[in-house]
C-alpha cells in the first residue's frame, strides 16, 4: 500500500501572483505525481488554504485539481491547519468535503475522536492546528483510549510542533510535549512546522513532509522548492520518500552593504547576477549591513530589475539594511519596543499636537498595529479602531462636554 502525505501547502498564501501560480503549480504537481505513483490515499495535514476564506478562483483550481484525483479511485483526507481553521466554523475546506472533494477526519465529539475508515482498512482520524497553538487545549483534555486501544493500521494526522520534535536552531519555547500524542499509531502525519523532519515515535513514525511550496523570502533562500512524502507500506514496515516539487531553479544572492555606498551596492549586485543564466528564474536578493552614506531607497532597484527581465521573478529583502542613523537606533535598542521608546522620548516636545505624554504615545502605537481578526469585514474593524482611539483620547467625551 503507498499513500502521499502532504502539508502546509498554503494556497495562496503569496500576494504577488506569479508566486501563487507557482503555488497552484506545485499543488497541481504533486497531484499528478500521486496518481503516476498509484497511491491509495492522499494526506493533507494542514493549511491547504492559507486563509478559512481564499479567493474563489483559488478554489476552484484547487477543486478541479482534486477531482482528478478523486477520478481516479483516490481519497484525499484532510484536517484544518492554524490558517484555514475558523473557529466560527465557515471555512472552505467544507465546501470541498461536500462536493467530495476530501474528507476531514476530525471527528470531535465530547473530546473524542473517532475513526475514518478507508477503502484499504487503513484507520484515520486526526486534530486540527489553531492560530497560536490554541489545539493544546484540546490536546489536554482530549480522550485517548479509544484511539490507543483501536487495532489495525492506524495514522493520526497533526498540525502542531511538539517541543522534542523541534530542530536545534528553533528558538520557540513553551510547546507541548510529544506525550500529548496519543500512543500505538503506525504513522503520525505531521504538519505546520516548515521543515522536513521524521522521528521514531511509539512502535510508529512522526514526519513532517515540510511545505509544499516555500512560503516566504527566507524558505525560497534556504530551501529552493517544496516537497511532500510518499509513503509504502510493506509487511508492516513502512518506508518513506521525500519527493522534491520543484516548478522554477531559485538563485539566491546576499550582498553586504557594509561601508559601501548605494551606487557600490548596485554594482555589485549587478557584477553578481551578470555570469548567472536568469532566465524563468526566481531571484531571491538579500541585502544587509550599514551603508556608508545615503539611504536604502537610493539603491537604484528599479534599474536592477530592468538589466534582468528575463527572471520570472526577483525577490528583495532589506531589513538589515540601513544608514548610520538608523543603525544607531539598532546598536542601542534591542527590541522593537526599545527603539520605539526611543524614538518617542526623543520626539516628544517637538510636535504641536495633543498627545504629548509618553504613555499614551506608546499605547497609541499599539493601537495602530493591531491586525483585522479572522472574517472580519474591512468596515467593522476600521471602526473597532476608530473607538479604541476615541477611547484614548477621550474624543467623544470632550465632544459630549462641547455639546452640552
Amino acid at each position: 500500500m503507498k499513500f502521499a502525505h502532504l502539508a502546509d501547502c498554503h494556497i495562496g498564501g503569496w500576494r504577488e501572483p506569479k508566486l501563487t501560480k507557482i503555488g497552484i503549480e506545485a499543488f497541481h504537481k504533486a497531484i499528478d505525481a500521486c496518481i503516476k505513483g498509484n497511491t491509495a490515499f492522499i494526506l493533507i495535514s494542514g493549511d491547504l488554504f492559507n486563509t478559512s476564506l481564499p479567493a474563489i478562483e483559488l478554489i476552484k483550481e484547487t477543486a478541479s485539481i482534486l477531482k482528478k484525483a478523486k477520478n481516479k479511485g483516490i481519497s484525499c483526507y484532510i484536517i484544518p491547519g492554524s490558517h484555514d481553521f475558523s473557529p466560527s466554523g465557515k471555512t472552505m475546506l467544507d465546501v470541498l468535503e461536500k462536493s467530495g472533494l476530501v474528507e476531514n477526519v476530525v471527528k470531535l465529539n465530547k473530546n473524542k475522536l473517532s475513526f475514518t475508515i478507508d477503502k484499504t482498512n487503513t484507520k484515520i482520524t486526526g486534530l486540527y492546528g489553531k492560530k497560536g497553538a490554541l489545539e493544546s487545549i484540546d490536546y489536554k483534555t482530549l480522550d485517548k483510549t479509544n484511539l490507543e486501544k483501536e487495532q489495525g493500521f492506524k495514522i493520526f494526522m497533526f498540525h502542531t510542533l511538539f517541543n522534542e520534535l523541534k530542530p536545534d536552531n528553533f528558538i520557540i519555547d513553551n510547546l507541548d510535549t510529544i506525550e500529548s500524542l496519543p500512543k500505538n499509531f503506525n504513522y503520525y502525519a505531521g504538519g505546520h512546522p516548515h521543515f522536513i523532519y521524521r522521528k521514531e515515535y511509539s512502535n510508529g513514525i512522526i514526519a513532517y513532509p515540510g511545505p509544499l511550496f516555500p512560503n516566504n523570502f527566507l524558505e525560497l533562500e534556504e530551501l529552493k522548492h517544496g516537497g511532500f512524502y510518499l509513503v509504502d507500506v510493506k509487511d508492516g514496515k513502512i518506508s518513506l520518500n521525500h519527493i522534491p516539487v520543484k516548478i522554477k531553479d531559485v538563485i539566491s544572492l546576499t550582498i553586504s552593504a557594509e561601508n559601501k555606498t548605494p551606487e557600490e551596492v548596485e554594482k555589485e549586485i549587478l557584477k553578481s547576477l551578470e555570469k548567472k543564466d536568469v532566465k524563468d528564474k526566481i531571484i531571491t536578493l538579500r541585502i544587509e549591513g550599514t551603508l556608508s552614506t545615503g539611504k536604502p531607497s537610493d539603491i537604484n532597484f528599479k534599474e536592477i530589475l530592468n538589466k534582468f527581465k528575463e527572471a520570472y521573478f526577483v525577490l528583495k529583502n532589506t531589513n538589515k539594511l540601513r544608514n548610520k542613523e538608523t543603525a544607531e537606533l539598532w546598536t542601542e535598542g534591542n527590541s522593537t519596543d526599545e527603539i520605539e521608546l526611543k524614538m518617542i522620548k526623543e520626539n516628544l516636545g517637538k510636535s504641536k499636537l495633543f498627545m504629548e505624554e509618553e504613555k499614551i504615545a506608546r499605547e497609541f502605537m499599539h493601537v495602530l498595529d493591531k491586525e483585522k481578526d479572522e472574517g472580519e469585514r474591512s468596515f467593522d474593524f476600521e471602526e473597532r479602531i476608530i473607538k479604541d482611539i476615541d477611547k484614548l483620547f477621550g474624543i467623544k467625551d470632550v465632544a459630549k462636554e462641547n455639546k452640552a
